[in-house]
């Protein structure tokens, strides 16, 4: 998750590159078609696409109407009539389909896609979109609860995908995953198993909240603490009562 500042701290986003690890594919092909996972990406690409659409001027605005205000959210200022459009109790939902640029975007897809489709199998359809919405809602009161007085909108899936990789991690810790691991001027792709590269990212996430200044812009660290935490701990609600589904150790075609 993002909390902007007129757009410009897409670059920033915790997943991906700032690791120092990016994943690329991992070896855990789902039993069924990831419904959920393909449509929540659809949709996050066709919301980024209305925001291109919009003027500079309505863009921040936009933000300011469907992002999570710390402030609104404990009701510590009154709404303008910006804010007023949208209910605040339901911005912790509405920011999670938008985002700050590209990079930003393509950075929660890539998370989503790749660890998402397991996820979903291991739940069923219903439970996972419920387990997804309720990860993305608990990370962004956890950030709006770090700094309740700021008046910048947090915004972004990572919260929600955060919560994903938490699941990910206690489903399937020696799933093998690809990652690109830049060298320099040389970069090298290796197979790490998912507690290493999931837990190494957590790390990160954990270090970079306690150094960062919650109310400013930028990456809303706690965001995705908390959502991976979420994770983590809903995942006995929402796993299938049936067993785990899926299977680990099939290559993804």
């Amino acid at each position: 998750m993002l909390a902007p500042q007129a757009l410009q701290s897409a670059s920033v986003l915790g997943h991906g590159a700032v690791s120092g690890v990016i994943p690329l594919n991992d070896e855990n092909l789902p039993t069924s078609r990831p419904v959920i996972t393909l449509g929540l990406m659809i949709a996050l690409g066709c919301v980024f696409i209305w925001e291109l659409a919009l003027d500079p001027t309505r863009r921040e605005a936009a933000m300011h109407m469907f992002g999570v205000t710390p402030a609104l959210l404990f009701g510590n200022v009154p709404a303008s009539a910006l804010h007023a459009q949208v209910p605040v109790w339901l911005t912790p939902v509405s920011a999670m389909f938008l985002h700050g640029g590209a990079l930003h975007l393509a950075g929660n897809l890539l998370y989503l896609w790749i660890f998402g489709d397991n996820v979903e199998d291991a739940m069923g359809r219903i439970r996972f979109i419920l387990f997804y919405l309720s990860c993305g809602a608990i990370a962004a009161w956890a950030h709006a609860a770090t700094a309740p007085d700021s008046m910048i909108p947090m915004i972004g899936a990572s919260g929600a995908i955060s919560g994903v990789l938490g699941a990910y991690l206690v489903l399937y810790p020696n799933a093998r995953v690809l990652v690109l691991i830049p060298l320099g001027l040389f970069a090298e792709m290796v197979y790490l198993p998912a507690v290493v590269v999931l837990g190494f990212w957590f790390l990160l996430q954990i270090v970079s909240a306690h150094f960062a200044d919650a109310g400013a812009p930028g990456v809303a660290w706690m965001a995705h603490v908390a959502g991976f935490a979420a994770g983590i701990a809903l995942l006995p609600l929402f796993k299938d009562r049936g067993g785990r589904r899926g299977r680990y150790g099939r290559p993804r075609k």
